[in-house]
């Protein structure tokens, strides 16, 4: 299989311009940044705005992920990676001393000296690492190729022969009141060394170094300028082949090469991104994916933008589990409220995407399903330019969901019909639910209605859970059981403030 992209195998290369709408509701664009925070220059976000609906190129991604997953290659990537972004900030250099053409040019040598041992090192490192993904073992065949070519052997040794003759020039200046000479080196002496040597003596403690490093100055000046044009004067046969070496290799950088430099980062970013709740105890597993079968499984799984935060307060991250078997389809979450239902739902639609990506998810263990679309419903506050109620609004943006959904789609919804009656909310929640279970969508959905937990044979209760000892203490775990009838009582006690812990503030008041 010929080489093409890291990220796509022999797909065509996407980028969409914005995140699926869902990512606001799902968390997702808190993990993204986090991803990305560190390596603005490669505009990662949108490599994780385009799931994958293919199950070869969810497998080849998975792949190059567990590849990098060792220290050897990952090391050598991020050594090619460095050397890339130095190449670069050569070429930044280049175009700030733009007008003083042998600066440039000079800055422009050193970007290729750098891209050439990039590559070729590049090409060592995969030799000896061995990698064992498609995408890693095709990018090496390619790498081979290319190292071995007549144009990549022309540029580089073009390089080292120009690099080498730049090295031998040298000369001297001649200051005298406002005039600068510039002549060929005639053997004077280096009275540096003699100046040093001479004031060593007074030297009491070591002080530091105040040389000017050239190469990584900000800029020149005209002075500067017209010296250099006068040496290149004295050695017009070198200065002459920098200026057509700059010329002709214009086009140096390799489009494939410079295509994996940015795409590789997909996966750096993500494992670098990761290991901060590995090193903590958390788990990350490699899913399987079925696109048939709708039986799902994860153990220990966490809403990664939410573990993210608690990393930051030092709380400890409560994992918890999900399954569905056999007819089941839709989970259907209750319980107190500030006890985790949200985010055991979110927790549900990031998998299922982040596996869609190739990525590693939260977990020991993961068996998730291929999903076509993911859709979310997630309550609103009431909008006036849009002139609907908030019971419409729920009403209007489920029947566009409903509308667009397929049977291998995945909904997330998170308290519907909550600004209507009870008699009402459960009417047409069971509505809703009929509609979701013709579909055979696998859903979660988080509501005070507990009816809906026993619909049919398709949903499935889950009930966040309490400290036996102490009903006021939540344990973030989620269970699968019965729903106990008090998630909805427990709702308009706290609307009305007569819950267990406002009453005895009042009672001490």
């Amino acid at each position: 299989m010929a080489f093409r992209s890291i990220l796509f195998g022999n797909l065509d290369p996407v980028e969409p311009a914005e995140a699926p709408g869902f990512f606001a509701d799902l968390n997702l664009g808190r993990i993204v940044d986090g991803v990305a925070a560190n390596r603005k220059e490669y505009n990662l976000a949108p490599f994780y705005y385009l799931p994958l609906n293919d199950l070869d190129a969810i497998t080849y991604r998975q792949d190059v992920m567990q590849d990098l997953t060792g220290k050897a290659l990952m090391d050598s990537v991020n050594r090619f990676s460095q050397q890339m972004r130095r190449m670069r900030e050569h070429l930044e250099q280049g175009a700030k001393v733009k007008e003083y053409q042998y600066a440039r040019e000079r800055c422009f040598l050193g970007a290729v000296e750098l891209y050439c041992t990039a590559v070729e090192n590049l090409e060592l490192n995969l030799r000896s690492s061995a990698p064992s993904s498609r995408g890693m073992r095709t990018f090496h065949e390619y790498l081979r190729e290319y190292v071995a070519s007549p144009r990549f052997c022309d540029l580089q040794s073009e390089a080292r022969r120009l690099g080498s003759d730049l090295s031998t020039v040298r000369y001297c200046l001649l200051l005298r009141d406002d005039a600068v000479t510039v002549r060929p080196y005639d053997g004077e002496n280096d009275y540096s060394a003699a100046v040093e040597q001479t004031f060593a003596k007074f030297r009491r403690e070591r002080t530091g170094d105040y040389r000017l490093d050239q190469e990584h100055s900000e800029g020149m000046n005209h002075i500067e300028g017209q010296i250099q044009d006068r040496i290149a004067q004295l050695y017009p046969v070198i200065f002459g082949a920098l200026d057509a070496f700059a010329s002709t290799q214009a086009d140096f950088l390799d489009e494939t090469i410079s295509r994996f430099d940015r795409e590789i980062q997909f996966y750096v970013a993500y494992l670098t991104y990761i290991d901060k709740f590995r090193r903590v105890g958390l788990s990350f597993c490699q899913p399987q994916i079925s696109a048939t079968s709708k039986e799902i499984e994860v153990r220990e799984a966490f809403d990664l933008a939410l573990a993210d935060k608690l990393l930051a307060e030092r709380t400890a991250v409560v994992p918890n589990d999900f399954s569905l078997s056999g007819a089941e389809r839709t989970l259907v979450v209750s319980g107190p409220n500030q006890g985790g239902k949200t985010t055991y739902a979110r927790m549900f639609g990031q998998l299922h995407y982040l596996a869609s990506l190739g990525c590693l998810v939260p977990g020991k263990v993961a068996h998730l399903f291929l999903c076509d679309q993911i859709f979310t419903h997630f309550e609103r506050e009431e909008n006036i330019k849009s002139l609907r109620g908030k019971l419409q609004d729920d009403l209007v943006r489920i029947h566009k969901i409903l509308e667009e959904a397929t049977p291998t789609s995945l909904l997330v919804m998170n308290e519907m019909f909550s600004s209507t009656t009870l008699k009402d909310a459960v009417y047409l929640s069971e509505e809703v639910m009929a509609k979701i279970t013709a579909l055979d969508l696998l859903a979660v959905w988080v509501t005070f209605l507990d009816e809906l937990a026993s619909f049919n044979e398709k949903t499935v209760s889950v009930v966040s859970t309490v400290d036996p000892q102490n009903p006021a203490v939540r344990t973030f775990r989620l269970e699968r059981r019965p729903a106990d009838g008090l998630a909805y009582a427990l709702a308009i006690a706290q609307k009305h403030h007569v819950t267990y812990e406002r009453l005895k503030e009042r009672i001490k008041a």
